[in-house]
């Protein structure tokens, strides 16, 4: 009788299933491992030399990948950078989201957003001219403050509610209040600079008594 005609043993037939979901997961793997390592020698490169400076073969060699390798994950440099600006956002949402959860009651979760905010922002300025109007131009940027000011106006909302908050001005209006005066923090010299500031805008929205 051919073999063919045989059953696949358990074994075997846990192989083949098995395989293919591991090689899938390794080679995924190994894209995030060149993405992420490209959007690092990318920021790096053009924090160093300006974005005018930066071509895809310097790139790829200081990320140690070929060139063609590189044109199938990005077309330029500009989409590098804008993937690596969408990562950075995404992760200062997520430490905001974070820093919010671990705060106790809704004047404190406030504050503390407001605070870890505030030196994002600081910690965050230094780009040089052109590259800050090159991200400034990126559509992320827009659906991060969207999602930013919604963050702020809910805590806003809860801490009203709960006597921490004037409740005689909307949150949506002290939200764009506390957004506008927190992205001065980019310009303070130091990190006592910021906090100072934000003790300032929160003397703002204190209850009126």
């Amino acid at each position: 009788m051919s073999i063919y005609n045989q059953s696949v043993s358990p074994i075997v037939a846990a192989y083949t299933r098995l395989v293919p979901r591991l090689w899938s997961k390794t080679i995924e793997a190994h894209r995030r491992t060149v993405r992420d390592a490209t959007l690092d020698a990318t920021a790096a490169l053009v924090a160093e030399h300006g974005l005018r400076s930066v071509t895809m073969s310097r790139i790829a060699e200081e990320t140690g990948i070929g060139r063609a390798t590189l044109y199938k994950y990005f077309p330029d440099v500009e989409a590098i950078l804008r993937a690596w600006h969408e990562r950075q956002v995404a992760a200062h949402f997520q430490q905001l989201a974070d820093v919010r959860d671990r705060a106790g009651d809704p004047g404190g979760r406030l504050e503390a957003v407001l605070v870890a905010y505030a030196l994002i922002s600081h910690e965050s300025h230094g780009h040089d001219d052109g590259v800050a109007a090159f991200l400034h131009q990126d559509p992320q940027v827009a659906k991060a403050r969207h999602q930013l000011h919604g963050m702020v106006r809910d805590l806003l909302a809860e801490a009203a509610k709960a006597g921490h908050v004037r409740d005689d001005v909307a949150p949506e209006e002290l939200a764009s209040y506390c957004l506008h005066a927190l992205s001065a923090a980019g310009s303070l010299p130091s990190g006592a600079a910021v906090r100072r500031l934000v003790t300032v805008t929160l003397a703002g929205l204190r209850p009126q008594r």
